[in-house]
């Protein structure tokens, strides 16, 4: 009940805030410095190991020095983005670190495994290759450590330059102070550990593989980010860098830092469109596959909206720029796609939150496994070997990269397809919708009025009677106006009408050639004495029950024939829809329209359910309404399809909102996702993309626990020697990342 007052609601005045990252190596120091930021009063941050970039929200007070001394405290480097810096090519020092990584260690580990290699002093011969490999390749891993044990944690990193240190120092000393030393000395390579081994033996093998082949791990890592990040710098280097001024008539090149909202600028065929405008002279065709997806270019011309980096086809144009720098639809679109790759999934929060604790517990166990094997028994070169191997092989890196990889290769690919999704929880969200509702204009149909029949009376004259209502309507700026007269300047030249009259509710009439001419209801054809023949009657019950608009078209008083205009369904909706019902999708569509005309449509499309006659403040009702039903059910979220402006408040409410068309703002701030051109097929790729990238993030999340599950306990039990567990663990990381590329093989259903 209400008590007749009302709370202003608190509008959050914190400012959006993103930091650049240096220094991290793995999920952990993600979490960590996440971990310190969000200790600050008032921030709410979210930090990306795979974009290296920290989103935040901070009071006006907190600084943003203030937010990059937190971030160094903890051992870490951050900065403010420079615009249009390149980016950061770590994936080239990885490489020269893995290469020249396998090139020593593969000789180290051929010796250790093939008997007959081990020729005299083969061992003091692994000692000089193995050494640049842990401490010069392996450095990155050593750094790190050392940064996170200087500032009291652990991260992953940790174990790799705990194990391959240990692996080390134990096969020098064997080599300085036994009988591993001497000039004859060999070994056998065994896959697993002897329980008896003696001291004597060397690892040198295991630490130059276990760096090698995380080395390579790391770099397949780094290339992968890069790769599925490349849609995200198509977009940010798609922009034109030049443009042609118009200044006092005369054509100036100018840099495109030089261009200002006003300025008007000229576009020759084959040019970039240089920035968001409106055409103020010529017509051309644009190519706009680009930022949209369409690939058949638009026609353009004066008082037509272009988008900045779009491609001009025939034409030349001039342009009025309305929009310059990041406020153009190419700068939207590029901060969506990142913030989309910023996002978490409950999944991964899990999985972050144990990351977070994972380190600890198994230097904890790699500590039992060593004091437990002694006190059973064996020798210090087993348990102290076994102790190593779980160190190596615990490394949650594929953790750590199950969301990203795959939200970096998700999202790419949608941007491609002109498929903006906002985030992970996106993602969440798809998997669980049910039903989907879409407003009927602009979204089933294509918004825009057209003739779709015209009957003339027994004995009439069809061309006549177009050019007469052409000519009629011409003068009528009125949508179904419009329509016929487009229709009726197609065949050829219209007459000039005399004496134009608007009749509202009614109609229009006018002199055409000397005749007194009618275009309207049956209202109006009645006041004027004029009688409707019956096949005229029956045209216009037929298309009102379709949800046409008939006008009626008389001269010389006499009634001439019917011309029917509508709303005309886009070509794609019907397979959209019977795509969205394979997919287990209810569909639910909304309309003005009256019963009997909702229903001639949705039965023609195979819609499952129908509003008729609901005005836009209803949308919202029926979309809770919807999730009312569907409450407590495995599949019972609901999506929203409308054009982003007058559905926005339903797109809100809704549990997805797919907002379609050109991405304007209200699109992009009302919806979940937002499709780059009007076709509902891209609606239904949507969700397909959405479920199949959530699929890949829960088959990494699955695969990457399993492997720690299962692989411990056979590295504690003395099953696994340390080069294997460090081949691995590596192999882990590098199989989540392929698992994720498979999603640039996506293929839309859309042309």
């Amino acid at each position: 009940m209400s008590t007749g007052t009302t709370t202003a609601p608190v509008r959050d005045v914190r400012q959006s805030i993103e930091l650049d990252l240096q220094g991290m190596t793995c999920a952990s120091c993600a979490a960590r410095i996440e971990k310190k930021l969000n200790k600050v009063d008032g921030v709410q941050a979210s930090v990306n190991y795979a974009t290296e970039k920290a989103h935040l929200l901070a009071p006006p007070e907190v600084s943003v020095p203030d937010l990059i001394g937190v971030v160094q405290k903890a051992g870490y480097g951050a900065s403010v983005p420079v615009p249009d810096a390149v980016p950061v090519d770590h994936a080239s020092d990885l490489k020269l670190r893995m290469i020249r990584a396998f090139v020593w260690s593969i000789p180290v580990i051929l010796m250790a495994m093939v008997p007959p290699l081990q020729v005299p002093g083969w061992q003091w011969f692994s000692w000089i290759l193995a050494t640049p490999v842990v401490f010069w390749a392996g450095w990155p891993f050593h750094k790190s450590a050392f940064v996170n044990a200087r500032h009291g944690t652990t991260t992953m990193d940790t174990l790799v330059s705990m194990g391959t240190l240990a692996s080390y120092f134990w096969s020098v000393y064997s080599l300085f102070f036994s009988y591993a030393g001497y000039i004859p000395y060999k070994h056998s390579f065994e896959l697993h550990l002897g329980h008896m081994s003696p001291a004597g033996n060397i690892y040198f093998e295991a630490s130059v593989a276990i760096i090698a082949f995380l080395l390579l791990g790391r770099w397949i890592e780094a290339r992968s980010r890069q790769e599925a990040g490349a849609a995200l710098r198509a977009l940010l280097e798609m922009g034109a860098k030049e443009v042609c001024i118009l200044s006092d008539g005369a054509e100036v090149m100018q840099p495109i830092s030089a261009l200002k909202v006003g300025d008007e600028f000229v576009v020759r065929p084959g040019e970039k469109v240089a920035t968001d405008g409106i055409v103020v002279e010529g017509a051309s065709s644009v190519d706009n596959s680009m930022i949209t997806g369409e690939s058949v270019p638009v026609d353009v011309a004066v008082g037509d909206e272009v988008i900045g980096a779009t491609m001009n086809t025939t034409g030349r144009l001039v342009v009025r720029a309305t929009a310059i720098g990041s406020d153009t639809q190419l700068s939207q679109i590029s901060r969506l796609v990142e913030q989309a790759q910023t996002g978490k999934a409950q999944a991964q929060a899990l999985a972050d939150r144990i990351s977070g604790i994972f380190v600890p517990i198994v230097l904890g166990i790699a500590l039992l496994t060593l004091v437990g094997w002694r006190i059973y028994g064996t020798g210090i070169a087993f348990a102290f070997s076994a102790a190593v191997a779980v160190l190596i092989i615990a490394c949650p890196c594929a953790l750590g990269l199950a969301t990203p990889v795959a939200l970096l290769a998700g999202t790419g690919r949608g941007a491609q397809l002109g498929i903006m999704i906002r985030g992970a929880q996106t993602l969440e969200r798809a998997r669980a919708i049910g039903t989907i509702i879409m407003d009927k204009t602009g979204t089933i149909t294509s918004g825009e009025m057209n003739v779709t029949s015209v009957d003339p009376v027994a004995g009439g004259d069809r061309d006549e009677l177009v050019r007469i209502a052409g000519a009629l309507e011409r003068p009528s700026e009125h949508p179904i106006a419009q329509a016929i007269s487009r229709r009726a300047a197609d065949a050829g030249a219209l007459p000039a009408a005399e004496h134009f009259i608007n009749l509202p509710g009614r109609g229009v009439s006018a002199l055409i050639e000397g005749r007194e001419a009618l275009a309207g209801n049956q209202l109006l054809l009645q006041e004027r004495g004029i009688s409707i023949p019956e096949g005229l009657g029956r045209a216009v019950e037929d298309g009102n029950a379709q949800g046409q608009t008939v006008i009626l078209v008389a001269w010389d008083g006499q009634a001439r024939g019917a011309i029917a205009v509508s709303d005309t369904i886009k070509p794609t909706s019907k397979a959209a829809i019977a795509q969205m019902k394979k997919l287990g999708l209810r569909t639910v569509m909304l309309t003005g329209d009256n019963e009997r005309a909702a229903q001639a449509i949705a039965e023609g499309l195979d819609i499952d359910e129908v509003h008729a006659n609901v005005l836009p403040a209803d949308k919202v009702a029926v979309v809770a309404a919807a999730q009312e039903a569907g409450r407590g059910q495995k599949s019972g979220q609901v999506a929203m399809v409308g054009d982003g402006v007058n559905d926005a408040a339903a797109l809100t409410q809704a549990d997805l909102g797919i907002a379609m068309g050109s991405g304007t703002d209200a699109a992009i701030a009302a919806s979940d996702i937002t499709l780059m051109r009007s076709d509902l097929m891209l609606a239904a790729d949507a969700v397909r993309l959405s479920r199949r990238t959530l699929s890949i993030i829960k088959s990494n999340l699955f695969w990457a626990f399993f492997y720690n599950v299962v692989s411990i306990p056979v590295a504690a039990a003395g099953y696994m020697n340390p080069m294997f567990a460090g081949a691995a663990m590596a192999f882990s990381s590098v199989f989540v990342v392929l698992n994720s590329l498979r999603l640039r093989a996506f293929r839309p259903l859309a042309g």
